[in-house]
Formats: structure tokens, sequence, C-alpha cells
């Protein structure tokens, strides 16, 4: 999520731009027709990341997995393509799209049920379109909770799982959601003699599990997932603002010494902000974590917030950008990102509460209609937050030489990246090696970089340079997996070779759609099925699009990557 909302909050002024009420997102599927045909289909942000229009034949709304079995028999009785959308669609790649223009859109907005909690075991059932927020908030009802999980609430279990989406740790069996799945239904393709559909059913020892629990979606829908909680418990968390010299020192041992340990990193300012976040026991405190850049603003800040970084862009206003980013900084941090110590009010460190109040957030989708005087500042009906997201995870045991290989970068161009920490620098994220065949591959720290994306694809941006030999140096240099929800293109380019496991995963795929019906263009280019990632055209370089040979635009001294100011600032072409 973008942090251009803080741009202009200074002191009181600074939270007094988040309301409690907000006109919350409208549906990201849209029909010209009364009978759900004719539609369209886009993300969040409304725009996919080579900027097409997502077309489909219609759009199914179940509400029950025989509901759900009846879509899927009758697109594999007809021959149509599939996939799976969520409710609020917040993948950037084109995970919902189906192939081609006559496809069906099978949503599980109305999927969205609690099917079962069983406190003796510690397990809850859910239907694949409940949210993340319906899991924490039921789980807590009955003293149980989900230990470990991304910070936005508004994502669906179906979707999180099946982009492989985490929290942060390195301890236990790690953040990712999908390896606390002891249960998992998916309804798929079948033959005639199956009815055109089958419904399986996987537990913790089938090991096909570990291909459906993380699968982009090419293996149908899933309708059921049933996770291991654990009992309640309270967190402490403090943030701790130092020097990021010794960041690259610091990373591994930090992440062992804290249970929900992470980092965000300023590196034009050398800052590091370290959150020393643990379990605790016996200790008062029933805290709150409303992360600020998640609630309601109101939109005309955030039409003069994009206003002015467009016209620091067009003026290369490094300067301007800079000033941006330390009012962001110091903002946020006055204001302890959103914690108050009991729902209302910031009195100072360490915030205990229980886990339920602290793991996620994200109340700007909690309101009525405003006529979007405020909105999530992502929103695509105002003129808010337009960014990219590269996302990646580097494993631990290269991470201090890629840090540093960064902070040589900021040597170099010691402004480069205020644009990023207008958006709140970098996040760094704890994650461990998963079973799941798509899952990660060792224990990693994940990167999340958030920056300007202009509307005008042939502009580049300030300092792009920079920004996309951090993100070849972490892919190509360092081997880096993308994060399957997140990222441009070029993140996903030979991608499948990384997974030791991959080849297990396609022949999965090939069992349980042999035709391909869940599959699309965009998922058999990154899976290396058919076609190539790189989209070869004028100015894909600038979107991330394609990649650069190094004969052609990149110095002859680096074999993969395009020094600063070389290439995608004066070339608009990117030629194989």
């Amino acid at each position: 999520m973008g942090m251009l909302g803080f741009y202009l909050r200074l002191d009181c002024l600074f939270v007094l731009l988040f309301l409690v009420c907000s006109t919350p997102p409208e549906d990201h599927i849209r029909c010209s027709s009364s009978n759900n045909t004719n539609c369209t289909i886009e993300n969040a942000y409304g725009i996919f990341p080579d900027r097409t229009v997502c077309k489909a034949r219609g759009v199914a709304y179940p509400t029950t997995e025989e509901e759900l079995v009846s879509t899927v028999a009758y697109g594999t009785k007809y021959n149509i393509p599939m996939k799976a959308a969520t409710r609020y669609a917040h993948s950037i790649p084109k995970l919902a799209c189906p192939r081609g223009e006559e496809g069906l859109i099978i949503s599980t907005k109305n999927l969205n049920r609690v099917v079962e909690i069983n406190v003796e075991e510690l397990t809850m059932t859910v239907e694949s379109g409940a949210t993340l927020r319906q899991v924490i908030s039921e789980a807590a009802k009955v003293g149980l909770a989900l230990p470990y999980a991304p910070y936005w609430w508004g994502l669906t279990i179906g979707g999180l799982l099946g982009t492989g989406a985490h929290g942060s740790t390195l301890w236990g069996k790690g953040s990712s959601v999908h390896d606390y799945v002891v249960g998992l239904r998916l309804v798929s393709p079948g033959g005639p003699e199956d009815g055109h559909v089958k419904v399986r059913s996987f537990g913790e020892g089938d090991k096909d599990i570990n291909a459906a629990k993380v699968s982009l979606g090419v293996l149908g829908v899933i309708s059921q997932v049933t996770l291991n909680l654990q009992p309640m418990f309270k967190r402490s968390i403090t943030y701790l603002s130092k020097n990021d010299s010794d960041l690259g020192d610091q990373v591994l041992k930090f992440g062992k010494q804290h249970e929900f340990a992470d980092i965000l990193w300023y590196p034009s300012q050398h800052k590091a902000v370290y959150r020393v976040d643990d379990r605790v026991s016996n200790t008062s405190g029933n805290g709150l974590y409303d992360f600020l850049p998640f609630r309601a603003t109101t939109s005309l800040a955030l039409e003069v917030i994009r206003t002015a970084e467009e016209n620091q862009e067009s003026k290369s206003d490094a300067d301007g950008k800079c000033s941006g980013a330390k009012l962001v900084t110091s903002g946020l941090l006055s204001s302890a990102y959103g914690l108050t110590n009991n729902g209302m009010i910031f009195t100072g460190y360490p915030v205990i509460g229980y886990q339920n109040r602290l793991q996620a957030s994200g109340t700007c989708l909690d309101s009525l209609q405003d006529s979007r005087i405020t909105a999530c500042a992502w929103d695509l009906r105002i003129k808010g937050e337009f960014f990219h997201q590269t996302t990646f995870s580097i494993s631990l045991s290269v991470a201090q030489s890629f840090i540093q290989d960064v902070q040589k970068l900021v040597e170099i161009e010691p402004k480069s990246l205020c644009g990023v920490e207008i958006y709140n620098g970098i996040l760094m994220r704890y994650v461990t090696a998963s079973t799941a065949y798509l899952g990660k591959q060792e224990d990693a720290i994940d990167f999340d970089i958030t920056y300007y994306r202009s509307k005008d694809p042939m502009t580049p941006r300030l300092h792009e340079g920079i920004l996309e030999e951090i993100e070849q140096l972490a892919l190509f240099k360092y081997g880096a997996l993308p994060h399957w929800g997140k990222n441009r293109n070029i993140a996903f380019a030979g991608v499948m070779k990384k997974y030791k496991n991959g080849k297990e995963f396609l022949r999965v795929k090939e069992v349980y759609d042999p035709v391909g019906l869940f599959s699309s263009e965009w998922s058999d280019q990154v899976l290396g099925i058919k076609g190539e990632v790189n989209l070869v055209m004028e100015g894909c370089a600038l979107e991330g699009l394609c990649i650069c040979s190094e004969d052609i635009h990149c110095a002859p001294s680096q074999a993969y990557f395009c020094r600063p100011g070389k290439v995608f600032r004066d070339a608009r072409v990117c030629t194989p």
C-alpha cells in the first residue's frame, strides 16, 4: 500500500486527515448488461502492469459450494476459460484475468461463511471468500488467534493462499498463512464421467496439498480452507529508530531475537526503524493497531499530494521529494504508525494488546458512502496514489550483501530513494522455507518497495535507473523470489527455475486441469508453459515489462545490470 497520504501531515493535522468514515471501494468487476455478461475486471488500483483491459463473457457469484460446483461444471462442459476473483482484488498481476475475452469470472464475494470452529482442535474452517478480518475477529470470539498474517485485512483467504501472502517471523512454521492450512477443498474441472467437475479434499498428509495451498488459481477454485489456530495471546510492540550503518549486520540477529520483528528502511535518510514485537503474558494492556495509511483519507488531500508529486517528477525536484520523505517519516514515528495504548490515544511504548487487535488493519474499508469525500488512498475513482510495487524475498545468507549493494547505490545518488521513502520506505519482513511447491524455498527477508508510477507509460521516473538496478540486482545477482501477488512483469522472468518442486507443481496442474481452463496467457508465461513474460514493445522498460540486454543498453562491465542514468532515463525502447 502507498504512503503519500502522509506527505502534508504535520503534528496535530497529521491524524486529522484520516477519518473514521469513507467511501468504500467499488466493485472491480463491471458488466454492461443486467444479467452479468459483457464484463471487465481490474485490480484494486484500476490497472494491470501492462495497462490492458481484461474482458470476460460473464461473471458468476456462487453462494454455496454446490453453486460453485455447478458453475465449474458448466464452464468445463462448454470449454469456457475460467478464473476465480476475490472481493477486493488487491493482487497487482493479472491473476484473475481469464484467457481471451470470452471467459467466465467466478467471484468468491458471496462465498464467505465461517463453516466451523473447533476450539478443542484449534481449527477453523471458512469458505474461500471470507476475509482475513473475518477470520481474525471470529476466531477471537472463541479465544483463538491466527498466529501470523499479512498486515492488510482486506484479503480473502482464497486470495492470500493463492499468492502466498505472509506476515513476518522466523519462528515456528513461519509467517506464511498457507503453512497453517490443515485442510482444503478444491473445485476443478472433471471429465464427462465426473459430471465435468471434481471436488477434491486435502488433509495435512496429502502430498498434493503442497500444490493446492499456493496455486496462483490455476488448479481450480478453492471452496473451503481449514486453518490451524492458537490460543489467544498478547503482544508487546515498540518501534526503535536507528542509523542504518549496521543494518546488514543486524538484520539476521534481529529476526531471531523477536518473534514478530520487521524493519522499515529509509535508505536516503540512512535510517532504519526496528519493530520490537514479541508475545507477552500476565501483562495488562488493550492496545490497538489501526495503521494510519490504511485509514480513510480526505480525497482533496490525496489530490493535492498526487499533484505535488507529479510536479516534482516533471521538474526533477529531488529536493522536494526528500523534504516530503522526512515529513512522512517524522509523522509516522510521532504517531506510532497508528498504534494506540487503549484504542484511542498513544501514550508511549510499549503498546501491549491482544493479537486480534494488533496483527492487521484496514479501516478505510469500513464505511458508508460519503460521496468520495474520503476514501482509501489508492481508490481509482479519485486522483490519489498510483504506484508500482516491487516485492521480493532474498535468502538470509546473502541479505547482508544485498543491503550493502543498495547502500552503495545510495552513495552514488544520495537522493535517489527519497521517492520510495514518501511511500514509507522499504518494508522488510521475515519469511521461512515452506512445504508449498510455489512457496518460499528458504528462510529469507522480504523487501517490499512501493514507488511512483506515471499515468503516462512513456514518461521516465525520477531516479528510475537506481530502482531498476535494485530490482535487477535482487532478481539476478541474488536469485530473489517475487511475491506472487505483487510486482511488474520482469520479476517473473524465468521464475519457475527457482523452485525446486516447480515441475511437480506443473504435474499436479496437468492432472487437475489438463485442458488449462483455469490458466491464462499470463499464467502460461509465468509458469514457463507457453510464451514469454517479457513484453517487447515501445516503452516496455519504463514499466518493467521487459529486460534490456546488456549489449544494447547496459554498461558492458555489468552482465545483468543497467547503470543509473544509462538506460531507462534516455531509452524508451527495449529490444531483445
